[in-house]
């Protein structure tokens, strides 16, 4: 008797353990199968800032498979090509190419194509890979990411590739390192040069219409310019009242040409751009430009030859376009003159008003920035001498 009630026992615990098995399957199953809302770009940069995990690596590891591009030999037919400096004739010989792999991507930066109208402010800086105490100064101050007045302001590095052999291959590294921890680097597998920079800004370009084609605005500079993001924000946010969607605004230059001297960084031989003139366009330590400009200027870059000088190409771009630059007197591509020469040229109070000022020491960035975040500044005896 005791073993029959046993084995009765032993089956009803059996078959309740079954069962049970068999609930939690289809609950699990069932909860697995709901279709789970997709957070926002705007709910994801939240729960992100919010915390102090270290950011989720967004990086996707593809590469475009864009055909090894070959040297243009028949350029040397060109008169007196051999009489141009080393970097003219390699200029020359690759200027035809406008492809290269990706070593360093992030498709997801601006949360998708459709996630990427989240973004006002995009900061696209070029870097060269050796850069790295400017970049971690920049991500500490001006660069920051941050919700900035009501709005999301974004980080972008864009970079090449530096020497050769192993230190090439170390300084790959350094940018690996760096897009393992801070997810705001885009590398191309080209050689980063100053004559090169155009090349840097068009592949940003196809990037930006591929990932991030309507975000708001963008401030292109470089890395050693002092920007005051906050006072961006607040102009963009007012033009944005404006309802125009053209913007392009700098330090103007017009009435200029290229430099036939050949000592000058700018040197630019008639073998490269015969004209004797250049369109109006913007410094290219730094400017701002509406998502929609930046489209254009894209969609006229297909039709136009590479000029080495960025700035100039870029200005190039808009006049296709139908589109004009426009000069801001709070952008100083050419440094900030002070007329006091006993005053101290850094004293925050010179830059409270500005938007951006070219060539700034890493010491002199982070030193301002936090100056200029100091709630006591007292600059009732200021005097704008600039």
């Amino acid at each position: 008797m005791f073993r029959f009630y046993n084995k009765v026992t032993q089956n009803k615990v059996a078959t309740a353990t079954v069962l049970a098995a068999l609930v939690v399957v289809v609950y699990v199953g069932f909860f697995q199968n709901i279709p789970k809302r997709k957070l926002t770009f705007r709910e994801v940069s939240v729960r992100k800032y919010e915390t102090d995990t270290k950011p989720i690596n967004t990086q996707h590891k593809y590469t475009y498979s864009w055909p090894k591009c070959q040297r243009n030999n028949t350029v040397t037919k060109i008169p007196d090509f051999n009489s141009l400096p080393s970097h003219i004739k390699d200029f020359l010989y690759y200027r035809h190419c406008r492809h290269f792999p990706m070593l360093l991507d992030l498709p997801d930066k601006c949360g998708g194509p459709e996630g990427s109208a989240d973004v006002f402010l995009l900061l696209v800086i070029k870097s060269s890979p050796g850069n790295y105490d400017r970049r971690q100064v920049l991500r500490n101050t001006w660069a920051k990411e941050r919700l900035q007045n009501g709005v999301w302001i974004r980080r972008l590095f864009i970079s090449g590739t530096q020497d050769d052999g192993f230190e090439k291959t170390r300084l790959n590294r350094l940018l690996e390192f760096e897009q393992r921890r801070h997810n705001d680097i885009l590398q191309w597998d080209f050689h980063d040069s100053f004559f090169n920079l155009t090349l840097k800004q068009i592949l940003f370009l196809e990037w930006m219409e591929r990932n991030c084609p309507h975000v708001h605005y963008l401030l292109n500079g470089d890395d050693d310019v002092f920007a005051n993001t906050d006072n961006m924000v607040v102009f963009l946010q007012n033009f944005k009242r404006g309802g125009r969607k053209h913007l392009f605004t700098g330090h103007l230059i017009q009435y200029v040409g290229p430099v036939r001297e050949t000592w000058s960084k700018y040197y630019v031989p008639v073998q490269v751009h015969e004209p004797e003139s250049y369109p109006p366009y913007c410094g290219g330590g730094g400017f701002l430009l509406s998502g929609y400009t930046a489209r254009i200027i894209y969609n006229m870059s297909h039709s136009i030859t590479i000029l080495p000088i960025d700035d100039v190409y870029m200005g190039m771009c808009l006049q296709k376009g139908g589109l004009r630059p426009e000069s801001h007197p709070g952008v100083r591509t050419a440094g900030l003159y002070v007329i006091d020469k006993e005053a101290d040229r850094y004293d925050p109070c010179y830059f409270r008003e500005m938007l951006l000022v070219h060539r700034f020491l890493s010491v002199h960035m982070y030193v301002m920035w936090h100056s200029l975040q100091d709630p006591n500044l007292d600059c009732t005896n200021y005097y704008k001498g600039q």
